[in-house]
């Protein structure tokens, strides 16, 4: 490969990840049965989008399956968003290019619900953070976050540097975490990994909690790692009892003491959510969204919205995948959702809507979510973001109004 027998663009790729690899003091590489890329306007910019044309412009071909994330634009609904075209036309570009790699554009962060679920043990090129916490802790795979570019790289040369939580060392816990306060609901595990990822913030660090004295389903273990990997760059975590790597507290720490300590008191996912103080009463968004809903949440929405309205003044948005999508509307629940005045929105995640454009052109600013995820990038585009559960972010879109 690096002697260019493969095509130039692979000898470009696999040069990439050799300082990549030397950065982090990698020994060799690792072959990969999978790659997941951010690809999308909002964070590539159009220097991204050079990138990636220039690579399939030297004719390449990715060699293991490679997935991409939510876009920035849902080519159906941009009109009704109010977005620009010349967003549409860029992303229109990019995914023309992808598509010339053999990218699949399945343009989901969760792509592990709908697409090659990854199993214990095997080595992936993940690059959303949702995703890569969720496959190293729930799956037990190994990936590091791996950048839009570096992901291309792994997908054309099918391997990546063996460092980081490639390695059975760093994957072992650091941080003893007591979580003495207990999540009644979905949305609460969200919160949770806003409180644990604020107390721990190091990508490095791996936080090992026991209790609380309830066993989390899938999708909590979902919205809690995408809260850790955001509010503190966590790629993993352990949970003891739950996660394949934490049968017992001295499996989590492979026979270590903890370097840390920390407890969450009672009462810190209330406080939590109170930490995000709305500055009006009346939301000018109510958005469920980062990561995509699942069918099941979109089904709960649907069931909570039917025969009831959006009151005027608000605008509810929710995003998914296009294969969740297609099963909702078959089975009755976008229906429900848009006759309530909802907008379900297919292939993107909302903080990659061009958000600041949106809140520029209709002066949105306080944004009500039960996403922790979307709460904490969301305010980095100068909104004023309200994390609460899911039931008062439901009462706030019918009624107009924050109960709290």
């Amino acid at each position: 490969m690096l002697a260019g027998r493969e095509g130039e663009a692979v000898r470009r790729a696999l040069q990439m990840q050799m300082e990549v690899g030397a950065f982090f003091g990698a020994e060799d590489f690792v072959p990969v049965s999978s790659a997941h890329m951010m690809a999308e306007m909002e964070s590539m910019g159009e220097a991204g989008l050079a990138f990636v044309e220039e690579m399939a412009g030297l004719g390449a071909r990715v060699r293991v399956p490679t997935t991409c994330n939510p876009r920035s634009v849902d080519f159906q609904l941009w009109r009704v968003l109010g977005q620009d075209e010349r967003q549409v036309a860029l992303e229109a570009r990019l995914s023309h290019a992808l598509e010339r790699l053999g990218v699949l554009l399945l343009d989901t962060c969760v792509n592990y619900e709908t697409f090659m679920p990854p199993r214990f043990g095997e080595h992936l090129a993940w690059g959303d953070t949702g995703t890569v916490i969720f496959a190293n802790s729930v799956a037990g795979a190994r990936s590091n976050f791996e950048g839009g570019p570096v992901a291309l790289a792994a997908g054309l040369t099918g391997r990546v540097p063996r460092y980081g939580y490639h390695l059975p060392e760093r994957r072992r816990g650091t941080a003893l975490v007591e979580v003495r306060d207990l999540p009644r609901r979905r949305s609460d595990w969200s919160a949770l990994g806003c409180v644990v990822g604020r107390l721990v913030n190091d990508y490095w660090q791996v936080p090992v909690l026991v209790g609380p004295d309830v066993s989390p389903g899938v999708e909590d273990l979902k919205v809690l790692g995408a809260a850790l990997a955001s509010y503190g760059s966590l790629a993993m975590f352990h949970m003891v009892g739950v996660t394949p790597e934490a049968r017992t507290v001295d499996e989590a720490f492979g026979g270590r003491e903890p370097e840390r300590r920390l407890i969450v008191e009672p009462g810190a996912i209330d406080a939590a959510y109170r930490s995000f103080v709305p500055e009006k009463a009346t939301p000018d968004l109510v958005v469920f969204s980062a990561p995509q809903l699942s069918l099941l949440e979109i089904r709960d929405l649907a069931r909570a919205l039917h025969g009831r309205r959006v009151h005027s003044r608000v605008r509810l948005v929710v995003t998914t995948s296009y294969h969740t999508r297609s099963v909702a509307e078959r089975l009755g629940y976008v229906g429900a959702i848009e006759e309530a005045g909802g907008l379900v929105v297919s292939g993107a995640c909302f903080y990659l809507l061009t958000p600041r454009e949106l809140r520029e052109r209709f002066g949105y600013r306080t944004i009500v979510t039960d996403s922790a995820k979307l709460a904490n990038i969301i305010a980095g585009y100068d909104y004023n973001p309200v994390l609460r559960p899911t039931d008062v972010c439901i009462q706030a879109a019918l009624e107009g109004e924050l109960p709290w």
